[in-house]
């Protein structure tokens, strides 16, 4: 890894000089605008909305528009003259459990590597901090712009989690919370028992990018010159539950299927959530169907009795 920024922790009167890695990366597949008769790249040019002219990077500033329109045109020395007093400092604020910041907050997640002399300080406060079980809310600038960050540790290192402000969180205003939606106990208990079911430790290695994967897959077989073969059909997802008890109960009994490696019904095994899913949505649909031919036999039993009698 190549570091990407270099300051100090800064602890009080403690100074810990460190470097900045970027913790994570995206295994996305990229591709290439091209053009689709002989694969040629496509080419943008930076051409200026007044005089039509193309224009070369090292004459592009920033703007800021107006209300009115107009555009403040700003240089680099305008943003070198900004107060950024974090521009190589993270700046300790004050320490708090980790439970009572929200993950919604977080960002970007960073390695921090200490530099030269600073591992002692560095292992130091590491120790400290994880024996409190607490994170560190710091203040971080990276790329010009200031921001709230938590620093906890992670397999013996600092991470580094750049923080959204309080502004910047959307305030969840939905109409259904206004609305007063009543759940019976029974349909609480079952779906509490649901829950329970599919309990397990977390174990991120059991996932994977299947698209990207399958995605892959066919970018091979177009180079190898190969019959693109189409991956398998997942079971599409079902509509709103047509009886929400049956579906729950129905949901509990694939997992515990699913779980304990049995074969759902019709002899075939529930590898995914998603066949869990589909199986307990047919199941449901079909205890409902059930109970409305049930209900509708009963409605028409007393018609029967009477013209017997008669």
């Amino acid at each position: 890894m190549r570091s990407i920024w270099k300051g100090a922790i800064s602890f009080g009167l403690v100074t810990i000089p460190v470097k900045l890695f970027s913790a994570t990366e995206q295994k996305d597949v990229t591709f290439h605008q091209v053009h689709r008769a002989d694969g040629g790249r496509i080419r943008y040019k930076r051409v200026c909305t007044v005089d039509g002219e193309e224009v070369p990077y090292s004459d592009i500033a920033k703007g800021y528009e107006l209300a009115t329109g107009e555009i403040v045109v700003l240089t680099d020395e305008d943003f070198e003259d900004l107060p950024l007093t974090t521009s190589r400092r993270i700046d300790v604020l004050q320490f708090a459990p980790a439970e009572q910041i929200d993950p919604i907050y977080f960002a970007k997640s960073y390695y921090l590597e200490p530099d030269g002399q600073g591992a002692k300080p560095y292992v130091l406060l590491r120790n400290a901090l994880e024996s409190s079980g607490q994170v560190a809310v710091v203040k971080v600038a990276l790329r010009q712009r200031e921001s709230l960050a938590t620093l906890r540790v992670r397999d013996g290192v600092f991470v580094l989690e750049t923080m959204l402000w309080p502004d910047e969180i959307r305030t969840a205003d939905f109409e259904f919370l206004e609305e007063d939606i009543e759940v019976r106990p029974q349909e609480l208990k079952m779906a509490e028992s649901l829950i329970t079911t599919m309990e397990a430790d977390f174990d991120p290695k059991q996932y994977h990018d299947a698209y990207r994967e399958a995605l892959q897959q066919v970018i091979e077989a177009k180079v190898a010159g190969k019959e693109v073969v189409a991956p398998p059909e997942t079971e599409e997802e079902g509509g709103p539950a047509v009886d929400l008890m049956a579906a729950l109960r129905a949901s509990v009994e694939a997992a515990k299927r699913e779980r304990e490696g049995r074969p759902a019904k019709g002899g075939k095994q529930a590898r995914t959530s998603t066949a869990a899913k589909g199986a307990a949505q047919k199941q449901a649909e079909k205890q409902a169907e059930k109970q409305g031919e049930e209900k509708g036999e009963e409605k028409a039993a007393p018609k029967r009795k009477a013209r017997k009698s008669a």
